[in-house]
């Protein structure tokens, strides 16, 4: 509905005439001002070095004896799809079998297409479902392709552009959730009705199998084709951290008879769950009483699934948090469960094993190192108990072992470093918030020099944990240039586990925004920096967070920038996808809700009489996810009240902002040019 306060809202017609011209003229001004010969053009050529080596990891996903991998580069830049087997991996050159050209196959057809990911059928792998995007939108086309042949399937299945869940059920059906029409869709533009679509037949005689309610942020469907355990998962997401789960148990036709059998999995609506053959994996959110027995937020429980289903709630405690320890995730293999847990930001991985008497065997995974990071990058849990481990951390780059439980892993790939980092310090500190509390993050920079100018990178929302790694994009055109690079752990994330998350959920998500300012203010009170030479970014929700940070504490920054950003939280459950995220923030036709959200919506809050930090707004006009009027009309109010902002559109790249490197790095050296530039006044 309109709101009478908005005089902008015409730049919420994406692709209208008005709104593009308008969109046209301000990156005109931003590039004529930001780029152009000199240090926008070393640092532009620089990050595309970075972005389009040859030398980088081709990370891999490991399905039966293939390893799968997408990778673009200057030859390739939408990217080829590609596979080789486990041994030849190992090779500096690994021979790659290219499956599908992506270049090639845009200019073939005329159409900008972006990859959007792949559906191999198991247990052959010998046919996929690819999505395919046009300019990086979520919404995709689905199309059908022999991974023998490296041809698209004639005849096969196929779907217009939609924002589609799809799997396989086998070779000849697949499960469809997409846009059949009036009614088929939620409120939050995802898929409200599932459908069994048998091969050789019309979408339109497709038979519903499932159906979600038009509130629900969407339906959802997976398909365990594990030999002797094959089962779909599907269900409902009534918001987007809570779910209604159920079995189907019978794969036969659903034509055939009145429809499938559904077996609710009755685990809270607020958990995870997890299937691995006869394993069923909860891991909850909040607190979950069971008999005398009561699970804490935070824990990763088991059971054998039919004894689940039979009534039995003996379930055994894999993992509980604590104050500074929180499950980061887990994953299968064959015979073996591997857990990742942070201790305050730290990653510790562990192998823990069933010994067949009720019981579960713990050892560290071998390879982790004591500091830095690691996190496990595929598993096939199918066909045995190999994996993949990336160790490496802000100065070390991404080293990718290739292991087998039970004996040592092997170093297999070594990314290159991308920057000096010689002198370069890594030091965790803890900020003190508004309410007391204890609030993590890490400096990146030589600190011999004194204060230096400093981006303060955070997220802060949907139980997003910031974790060390590599980056060589900022390594090579700010820390490699003398800048200082932070990264802050604050409420919202998931650092801390779901009390981390649920500390700064609607009414308290203010405590995120506090948790930032803190940050800011100890960084100056260390020394590392000045507010004059600080700028704060972020992206998405934290596009927000930099948004509350311009218009609620302009005084700790001097630079704000703000990428594919939520900023009026007056209607952004009306936009796009912004309904499935009521839960995270509130509703704000609610007027409880809105008497909250009012209070740090940035769009409401930006003033004429206030003097704010420079500003850079960035979006993608393909962003199908967070609505580019957000960022437009921001920048619009605020060149109507005279204040220093700039605004960079990107046609192409979707909810990431970019869809290719040359893109990615015209993107982040306007955003280092602009930083340069401001912060070293």
């Amino acid at each position: 509905m309109p709101h009478m306060d908005d005089p902008y809202q015409w730049l919420e017609d994406v692709t209208g005439s008005e709104a593009l011209d308008w969109v046209r003229t301000r990156n005109e001004e931003s590039t004529g001002e930001l780029a152009g010969p000199g240090r926008f053009e070393d640092i532009r050529a620089e990050l595309l070095e970075v972005l389009d080596s040859d030398e980088r990891i081709p990370y891999p996903r490991q399905r039966a004896e293939h390893f799968y991998n997408f990778w673009q580069d200057t030859e390739h830049p939408r990217g080829l799809w590609r596979r080789t087997t486990h041994e030849r991996y190992r090779d500096a050159d690994p021979g790659w079998e290219v499956l599908l050209d992506l270049d090639a196959l845009a200019t073939l057809e005329e159409e900008n297409w972006v990859w959007g990911g792949a559906q191999v059928l198991r247990p052959g792998y010998g046919r996929a479902l690819l999505q395919l995007s046009r300019g990086g939108a979520d919404a995709s086309v689905v199309r059908e392709f022999d991974l023998d042949t490296r041809e698209f399937v004639e005849d096969g299945f196929r779907l217009p552009e939609a924002k589609t869940r799809v799997g396989w059920l086998d070779r000849d059906r697949i499960y469809v959730g997409t846009d059949f029409g009036e009614g088929s869709l939620t409120t939050s533009g995802y898929p409200r009705v599932l459908k069994e679509w048998r091969r050789g037949t019309p979408l339109s005689a497709a038979t519903t199998v499932f159906e979600g309610k038009p509130n629900d942020v969407s339906v959802f469907v997976a398909q365990d084709s594990t030999v002797g355990f094959e089962r779909t998962v599907l269900g409902r997401a009534p918001d987007f951290f809570t779910s209604e789960v159920f079995l189907r148990l019978d794969l036969s036709d659903a034509a055939a008879g009145t429809g499938p059998d559904l077996v609710r999995v009755d685990v809270p609506d607020d958990a995870g769950m997890d299937l691995h053959r006869e394993w069923l994996l909860v891991t909850t959110r909040t607190p979950w009483t069971i008999g005398e027995r009561t699970y804490p937020g935070g824990a990763l429980l088991v059971i054998r699934l039919d004894a689940f289903l039979a009534g039995d709630r003996d379930l055994t405690a894999l993992f509980e948090p604590d104050e500074h320890t929180s499950l980061s995730m887990h994953t299968w293999t064959r015979h073996h469960l591997i857990v990742a847990t942070l201790e305050d930001v730290k990653t510790r991985i562990d192998v823990l094993t069933p010994d067949g008497a009720g019981g579960w065997s713990r050892e560290p995974l071998p390879g982790v190192p004591e500091v830095g990071a690691a996190e496990i990058v595929t598993t096939d849990p199918d066909h045995g108990d190999d994996y993949v481990l990336q160790t490496g951390g802000f100065t070390e780059p991404a080293t990718l072992l290739l292991g087998r439980i039970g004996t040592e892993p092997r170093v297999v790939k070594r990314s290159p470093a991308f920057f000096d980092a010689a002198g370069v310090a890594v030091e965790q500190f803890f900020a003190t918030s508004a309410d007391g509390t204890r609030v993590p993050y890490f400096v990146v920079g030589r600190r011999e020099d004194g204060p230096a100018p400093t981006i303060l990178h955070g997220y802060g929302g949907f139980e997003v944990a910031l974790v060390p790694e590599y980056n060589g994009v900022a390594g090579r055109g700010w820390i490699a240039r003398g800048g200082t690079y932070v990264v802050a752990n604050i409420r919202g994330g998931g650092e801390y586990g779901p009390r981390w998350h649920l500390a700064a959920m609607r009414e308290k998500r203010p405590r995120a925004y506090e948790d930032f300012a803190a940050v800011a203010t100890d960084l100056v009170d260390r020394g590392i920096t000045t507010a004059s030479q600080l700028a704060v970014e972020g992206g998405s929700n934290g596009g927000l967070l930099t948004g509350v940070m311009l218009t609620g504490y302009p005084d700790l920054v001097g630079a704000v920038v703000s990428q594919v950003p939520l900023l009026d939280l007056r209607r952004y459950h009306l936009l796009l996808a912004g309904a499935s995220w009521m839960a995270e923030w509130g509703d704000p036709d609610d007027p409880a809700d809105w008497a909250y959200l009012s209070t740090f919506s940035p769009y409401q809050n930006i003033r004429p009489d206030r003097t704010y930090p420079p500003t850079l707004l960035m979006t993608s006009t393909r962003d199908d996810r967070v609505h580019p009027g957000h960022a437009r009309k921001m920048v619009a109010r605020m060149r109507e009240y005279g204040h220093d902002v700039r605004y960079y559109e990107n046609i192409e790249g979707g909810h990431g902002g970019a869809s290719n490197n040359d893109q990615r790095a015209t993107k982040w050296a306007l955003i280092f040019e602009f930083l340069w530039r401001t912060l070293s006044r």
